[in-house]
């Protein structure tokens, strides 16, 4: 990748594939229940500051507005930030959102500041320099706050392959999905996002796996058939090893070092 990946062309397919269906309900099932398990604050009385870095279709962001919080969006895909838009106008709390269109890079001259809480998921993968995100987040983070960020993993994209027989993709150097995929470029081994975390300064919190068993699943049957038993056992085994570091994302809650 030369540039970072823009959704303008994949909003649609995005919204559909991945957010209409078992695979997003799976994914906000788990991030919710981390931000709410190392964030009780997010139900407290004062009102946090929320950064969304990134936020596609903006749930999230949308559910915190909806709790009080002051929520600033952020994304560089117009047709996106239009989906975020619209759903928060049909939850009324648009006018409780500061909206920017913008790549992640120029945020800081837009909007200066540092907040409590930022969220970054299923962004770095996109970027044609990934290594420079983490740094980046870290300015926009008060020195107590939290930042939330999700990156899709190489161990999961290599074992879904293996189970398929893809082996002769495996052995290329490079992956290049096709186009109008929803697969992205840098899948990222935790090692290295380890690496990136400890040179940005920032400590883990906790690590989650996110759809650490659906994913896998060819031939459903029994309580995979059935959505509400997925999600309790995504839950229940999201944090348990060796399964997180099977999760197609791995999710991350970071604070400033000491």
């Amino acid at each position: 990748m030369n540039q970072d990946r823009n959704f303008d062309d994949l909003a649609e397919r995005f919204q559909r594939k991945v957010y209409g269906g078992l695979k997003g309900d799976i994914r906000l099932a788990v991030l919710w229940r981390d931000l709410q398990q190392y964030l009780p604050q997010i139900h407290g009385a004062e009102p946090l500051t929320v950064l969304d870095v990134g936020a596609g279709l903006g749930q999230l962001a949308i559910r915190l507005a909806g709790l009080g919080h002051q929520v600033v969006v952020n994304d560089v895909s117009a047709e996106m930030l239009a989906v975020a838009q619209t759903a928060a106008r049909q939850a009324g709390v648009y006018e409780q959102i500061t909206w920017y269109h913008c790549p992640f890079q120029e945020l800081a001259e837009q909007q200066p500041g540092r907040f409590d809480l930022v969220l970054c998921h299923a962004v770095v993968e996109w970027l044609a320099r990934p290594e420079l995100l983490l740094p980046q987040l870290k300015s926009f983070l008060a020195p107590e706050g939290c930042l939330s960020f999700t990156y899709y993993n190489r161990h999961s994209f290599e074992y879904r392959n293996l189970l398929r027989g893809n082996f002769n993709l495996l052995k290329r150097d490079r992956f290049v999905p096709d186009t109008g995929s929803l697969t992205p470029v840098n899948s990222l081994y935790p090692e290295q996002v380890r690496q990136w975390v400890d040179d940005a300064g920032l400590v883990e919190m906790a690590a989650t796996g996110v759809r650490v068993f659906h994913d896998y699943v060819m031939n459903p049957r029994g309580g995979n058939t059935v959505a509400e038993a997925v999600i309790e056992m995504e839950l229940a085994y999201s944090r348990r090893d060796p399964y997180r570091w099977l999760g197609r994302y791995i999710h991350l809650l970071l604070a400033h070092g000491p």
